[in-house]
């Protein structure tokens, strides 16, 4: 069976303490997104012991041992030979047929893996397998999300979907070409297209999950229902922000590229009444301010339509800008409302702590007095 991360320590760096000591930064990729972690020896000789106490079994590969009389920091040569021996040490792990090391918290503890990354899955249906499926083909995936862990994987990659969507935004507000603000639009429509997509498809398993709160089989509870419903408020509510955006940048090029045609075809006309000799009479009932690029080639309805266009499309900016700060404030509401009722629950938790704890003392003195 195919392993579902695959596992490498492409480089080591020197960290910037005092003394220095060697970092092995481990590459992970998954199914859906990559990262790394960075770990020196120590982690790895601390995760060694802790992995051979929950397995009872040592791994398939030896951990390269210290050495004491020379140091990894300054022989580059034995820093690259423990790279490659640590590396070899996490892909037999990883690619052993058993998989008991693999199913070990200290396992996914020490790559901060996922728990339906890190189960080694020998069922049908492995979640890193249906999350990706419902990801790249959501037609094929009739059914809903019923499994609580897959519902947070694809919300956080219905989130990083959000994420690409705002970089994206902001990518094309700082192109100048026509061309390059085109694709950053067109992903960025893209990435939210998707992040609308998995949304409904999370609202929907999460009304599944709800349905099914009181089995064993969701293990979901009713504030915890709640919590995740906070969460797809939130993100639906960016995800129609940024759309809103994404339409003010479309509304605002569309001007600025009517307001280029006008000047392209008045300049046009001047110089083909200059090459035939006639001279353009002198626009006449006008006051002339300070100029502009975008207003000296225009007559007096250009510059009117012009400015109507102008102020138009700052009411639309200050519109886009009033419902931000709309939803700004109802995020801030939101968060409020859940830290009073966390202080709520804390503050009853408290209580109840206290009462079982003069519970306790009132069962000592019994058993004092009857012993």
């Amino acid at each position: 069976m195919a392993p579902n991360v695959e596992i490498a320590i492409p480089s080591t760096t020197l960290s910037n303490t005092s003394p220095p000591y060697t970092v092995y930064h481990i590459t992970l990729r998954l199914p859906l997104r990559s990262f790394t972690v960075s770990k020196r020896y120590s982690d790895f000789s601390t995760f060694h012991s802790t992995l051979i106490s929950q397995t009872n079994a040592s791994p398939p590969a030896p951990l390269p041992p210290k050495t004491w009389f020379s140091k990894t920091v300054s022989n580059e040569r034995l820093r690259e030979d423990r790279r490659r021996g640590l590396e070899e040490y996490l892909r037999a792990i990883n690619e052993s047929e058993d998989g008991r090391w693999r199913t070990s918290p200290a396992w996914r503890a020490f790559l901060n893996l996922p728990t339906a990354v890190a189960s080694t899955g020998n069922g049908p249906t492995k979640t890193s397998s249906r999350l990706h499926a419902a990801i790249t083909d959501p037609a094929a995936t009739n059914a809903p999300i019923t499994d609580p862990t897959l519902w947070l994987d694809y919300y956080r990659d219905m989130k990083n979907h959000l994420h690409d969507a705002r970089l994206q935004l902001s990518r094309r507000d700082q192109e100048t070409t026509p061309q390059k603000q085109h694709e950053s639009s067109a992903q960025a429509k893209g990435s939210l297209v998707r992040a609308g997509t998995m949304i409904t498809t999370l609202d929907d398993g999460l009304k599944n999950l709800g349905r099914d709160n009181s089995s064993a089989s969701s293990g979901l509870g009713g504030g915890e229902i709640r919590r995740r419903k906070d969460l797809l408020i939130n993100a639906r509510k960016e995800k129609d922000g940024l759309e809103n955006l994404l339409h003010a940048m479309a509304t605002k090029s569309r001007l600025d590229h009517t307001v280029a045609s006008i000047q392209d075809k008045e300049a046009l006309m001047n110089s083909g009444d200059a090459a035939s000799g006639r001279r353009t009479p002198a626009r006449a009932g006008r006051v002339l301010g300070k100029e502009t690029e975008r207003t000296r080639e225009l007559d007096n309805e250009g510059v009117l339509q012009l400015q109507k266009q102008m102020m138009q499309s700052q009411d639309d900016n200050v519109d886009e800008l009033r419902k931000i700060i709309l939803r700004q404030k109802e995020l801030g509401t939101q968060i409020n409302e859940e830290l009073e009722v966390q202080n709520d629950l804390l503050r009853l938790a408290d209580e109840e702590a206290d009462i079982l704890k003069s519970k306790i003392d009132i069962g000592r003195k019994r058993i004092g007095k009857i012993s």
